[in-house]
C-alpha cells in the first residue's frame, strides 16, 4: 500500500510538471518564432535566386535538358536544402542578414521555351499549392523556415499573381500553353480558355499604363484578374504560403496589374496574416514616374525602389551623375513617398547588370555598399555582391553563387553596417540631414531620438579637408564603425556639435556613431498602414515603457494586444473610415510623436469593374469616379479615383477601371470629368448607386448623365 502510494505520488508530479511543461509551451513557441512582421526598417534583406544558391540536396535536381552545370539557363542545383545549411553554419548571422527573399517557392513548368530557357527562375508558375519539386518538398520548405526563425531570420517569398507562364494564342504545344493547376486539378489553360482566366488582347507594347496591365508581358500567360476563380485561387494560394510561416512577400510586376485589385489582396494578407510586403515597379535610369509614388502610398504594399538604385549606380558605377543629384533625390522622394522608410533599397539585383563590373576596381561596390547600408529605406543585397559577382543581363547576372568566403572586404563591410542596423534604431527610422556635401563628397546624418549615425563617402580622386561641419553627435571622440575597411577615421566633436577639421581621402568611407537609449516615448514606425477595424497594426519606436498605456486613432482608443518598451500590437478600432493620426498614451500619461495618415477602410474589399459609356470628352479630358465612402474619395473630386481607360478592354467612349471597394456597402456614386488644369465637370441627374457584392468580383455599367 505505501509503495502503490509512493508510484501514486510520482505520477501526479510528473503529470503536475508536464501540465506546467504544456501550458508554458505555446508561449515558448512564440517565443522562438517571434519576428516582427511588418517592420523591417531596421532589417537587411539578402535576395536569393534559389537555384543559383547552393545544393544542398542532388537527389531533387531535374534530370535531362532542364539540368545543366554550364547553360544558365537551365536549372543549376540550388534548393531549400542548401539555403538551411548556409544559415546553420553561420554565413548569414555573421553578415548581419536578418531576412531573405527566395524565389517564388510554387510548383514552376517543366517545358522548355523555344529559345532554351527553363524555369528555374520561378516565376513561370504551374500549381501555387504545390511546391517547385527541384528547390524541395513541404518538409524542406517547413525546415527552411524554422531554421530561419531560429536563427533570427526571417523568409520572404516571390509571387506572381500577373501570369502564369509563356503561351501562345495559336499553338497550343508552345511551352504549357499557360496551364495552372490547383493542388493538381487543372483549372485551365491560355489557348482554351473556356473559363476566360486570362486576357487575349495581345503582347504590350509598353505605349501606355493601361495596355501594360491588360495585354501580356511579352509572351506571359496574363490572368484576368477580374475573374472570380483566378481571384479566389490566388487568395487561397498565398493563404496556403502565411500558414507555411513566411514573413513577406516580394510581389513581382506590380506596374502591370490594375491597382484595384491589388488593393484586396494587400486588405486579404492584412486580414488574413499581415506580412510586410513589397512589389515590383520597374524604373529606368533617370525616370521618375508619380504613378510609382501614387501605387506605394495608396496600395498598402511598398516598392523596391528603383528610383534610389539607379540613382546611386549613377553615381558609383556609371559615374555619369554626382552627390548633389544622389541628395536631390533623398529629398525628392522624402516628399513623394508617404513611407519612405518602408520602401527597398539596393544596388543590384535580377532584372538589372551586377553593380561590379568585369575588371573595374572593387572599391565602387564597396562604398555603394556602405552607402545603402546607412540609407533610408529597407537595404537589399543581392546574392554574391559581397564576392564581386560580375555579370551584365539576364541571365549572366544569375550565375551560380561563387563561395562562402567570408574575408571579403565586402563581407565585412555588409556585415559591421548591418549589425549598426540593428542595434542602431537611428538607421531605421531617422530621417536624413545633409551635412557637407560637393560632387564628389557626400556626408549624412541619420537621427532618431538620442541615437545618431553619420556617413561620410568621398568617391572622387581628390583629398579634401572638411570644415566648419555640425553634427547631432555629443561632445566626445568617435571611430570609424567599419575599422577602417574603407581607410576611415576618427572624428572629435566638441560641445555644439562642431566637428574638428579632418581629411577625406579619395575612395575613403567612414561611419561615425552614437546609440543612447531615449525615455520619451517617440514612434518610429507603424505597419502596416492601412486596416479594416479588427486588423493587427504594430507600432515600434522607442520610451514606451513596460508598463501599458493607452493607443489612440485619432481621438479613438485601441484594443492593445502586447505591449512592451519599443513595440506595441493593437487591433485597428471600429471607427468611420478614413484617414488618423497615431499616437500612444504611456502608463505615466506622457504622450508620443504623432504618426499621420493610417487609413481606416470601410469593410473587406473586393474588385469591381466600373464603367461608363457615351462620355466623351474634350482633348486632355479624363474620366473619374467619386462617390460615398473613403474608397471612393467621400464626394471629394480632389480624391476621386481614377482616370479611367478606355483602349483595351473597352474603347472610348466607354470607360473602365477596376477599383477595390467595401463589400455588402451601398455605395452612391457619380462620375466627373477633369481637364489637364484640374477643372472638374460633374455628370447631371440623380447618384449611381450599386450594392457591392460579399465576396468575388464583379462590373457594373452605367451611362454618363449629360
Amino acid at each position: 500500500m505505501f509503495k502503490e502510494l509512493k508510484i501514486c505520488t510520482k505520477t501526479i508530479a510528473l503529470f503536475v510538471v508536464l501540465l506546467l511543461i504544456i501550458s508554458f509551451l505555446p508561449s515558448v513557441l512564440k517565443a522562438a518564432s517571434d519576428v516582427n512582421k511588418v517592420n523591417y526598417a531596421r532589417d537587411t534583406i539578402y535576395q536569393i535566386v534559389t537555384d543559383r544558391f547552393h545544393d544542398g540536396d542532388t537527389s531533387n535536381n531535374p534530370e535531362g535538358e532542364l539540368y545543366s552545370q554550364t547553360d544558365l539557363h537551365k536549372y543549376m542545383g540550388g534548393d531549400w536544402k542548401g539555403i538551411s545549411e548556409k544559415i546553420i553554419d553561420g554565413y548569414f548571422n555573421d553578415l548581419g542578414i536578418t531576412a531573405l527573399w527566395i524565389s517564388q517557392p510554387v510548383e514552376n513548368v517543366y517545358g522548355i521555351h523555344p529559345e532554351g530557357y527553363t524555369s528555374y527562375h520561378g516565376y513561370w508558375a504551374r500549381d501555387y499549392k504545390k511546391t517547385n519539386p527541384f528547390y524541395g518538398d513541404f518538409e524542406d520548405f517547413d525546415e527552411l523556415v524554422n531554421v530561419a526563425h531560429s536563427n533570427g531570420i526571417k523568409i520572404i517569398m516571390d509571387f506572381t499573381p500577373n501570369h502564369s507562364s509563356p503561351a501562345l494564342e495559336t499553338d497550343e504545344s508552345y511551352v504549357e500553353n499557360g496551364t495552372i493547376y490547383d493542388n493538381g486539378s487543372l483549372i485551365g489553360n491560355y489557348s482554351n480558355d473556356t473559363l476566360g482566366l486570362f486576357h487575349h488582347n495581345g503582347g504590350t507594347d509598353f505605349s501606355s499604363y493601361e495596355d501594360g496591365i491588360y495585354r501580356n508581358l511579352y509572351d506571359l500567360a496574363d490572368y484576368d484578374l477580374q475573374n472570380e476563380v483566378i481571384d479566389q485561387y490566388l487568395k487561397e494560394s498565398i493563404e496556403l504560403w502565411l500558414d507555411k510561416g513566411i514573413d513577406g512577400i516580394r510581389v513581382d510586376a506590380v506596374k502591370h496589374m490594375s491597382q484595384g485589385w491589388q488593393e484586396t489582396l494587400m486588405n486579404h494578407i492584412y486580414s488574413y496574416q499581415p506580412v510586410f510586403t513589397f512589389g515590383e515597379w520597374f524604373l529606368g535610369q533617370g525616370e521618375v514616374d508619380p504613378k510609382n509614388h501614387y501605387f506605394a502610398n495608396e496600395s498598402g504594399m511598398s516598392l523596391l525602389d528603383f528610383q534610389y538604385g539607379q540613382q546611386i549606380r549613377s553615381v558609383l558605377m556609371s559615374e555619369e551623375d554626382n552627390w548633389q543629384d544622389y541628395h536631390s533625390m533623398i529629398e525628392e522622394t522624402s516628399n513623394s513617398y508617404e513611407q519612405v522608410n518602408d520602401q527597398v533599397t539596393f544596388i543590384d539585383n535580377h532584372d538589372m547588370s551586377r553593380f561590379q563590373k568585369e575588371n573595374a576596381a572593387q572599391v565602387n561596390t564597396e562604398m555603394a555598399l556602405a552607402v545603402l547600408l546607412t540609407s533610408r529605406g529597407v537595404p537589399t543585397i543581392y546574392y554574391g555582391t559581397e564576392h564581386y559577382l560580375t555579370g551584365n543581363s539576364d541571365p549572366e547576372n544569375r550565375k551560380p553563387m561563387p563561395s562562402f568566403d567570408k574575408t571579403t572586404n565586402a563581407y565585412q563591410i555588409i556585415s559591421k553596417l548591418a549589425h549598426l542596423r540593428q542595434n542602431n534604431i537611428a538607421l531605421g527610422y531617422g530621417d536624413t540631414t545633409e551635412r557637407w556635401i560637393n560632387q564628389d563628397v557626400y556626408i549624412y546624418e541619420r537621427k532618431f531620438g538620442n541615437n545618431v549615425v553619420v556617413t561620410a563617402v568621398n568617391s572622387g580622386d581628390t583629398n579634401y579637408s572638411i570644415t566648419n561641419m555640425n553634427t547631432s553627435l555629443p561632445e566626445g571622440t568617435y571611430n570609424d564603425v567599419l575599422g577602417g575597411l574603407l581607410n576611415g577615421g576618427s572624428i572629435n566633436v566638441d560641445g555644439n556639435g562642431l566637428v574638428t577639421s579632418f581629411d577625406l581621402q579619395p575612395n575613403e568611407v567612414a561611419v561615425w556613431q552614437i546609440t543612447e537609449n531615449n525615455n520619451q516615448p517617440k514612434i518610429g514606425h507603424v505597419g502596416p498602414m492601412v486596416g479594416q477595424p479588427g486588423n493587427e497594426v504594430t507600432i515600434n519606436g522607442e520610451g514606451f515603457g513596460n508598463t501599458q498605456g493607452d493607443v489612440f486613432f485619432g481621438n479613438n482608443s485601441a484594443t492593445i494586444t502586447s505591449w512592451s518598451d519599443s513595440e506595441i500590437v493593437v487591433t485597428t478600432p471600429d471607427i468611420t473610415a478614413g484617414l488618423y493620426d497615431i499616437k500612444v498614451m504611456t502608463n505615466s500619461n506622457v504622450e508620443s510623436n504623432v504618426y499621420e495618415n493610417f487609413e481606416v477602410i470601410t469593410n473587406h474589399l473586393i474588385s469591381v469593374r466600373f464603367a461608363v459609356e457615351q462620355a466623351s470628352t474634350d482633348y486632355g479630358s479624363n474620366v473619374y469616379i467619386v462617390g460615398s465612402t473613403q474608397e471612393l474619395g467621400n464626394w471629394d473630386p480632389d480624391k476621386a479615383i481614377g482616370p479611367f481607360f478606355n483602349q483595351v478592354i473597352y474603347s472610348y467612349p466607354k470607360w473602365y477601371y477596376d477599383i477595390a471597394v467595401p463589400v455588402n456597402e451601398q455605395l452612391e456614386y457619380k462620375f466627373i470629368k477633369k481637364d489637364a488644369s484640374g477643372n472638374v465637370i460633374w455628370e447631371s441627374g440623380s447618384n449611381h448607386t450599386y450594392t457591392v457584392p460579399n465576396q468575388g468580383t464583379d462590373t457594373v455599367t452605367t451611362t454618363w448623365q449629360e
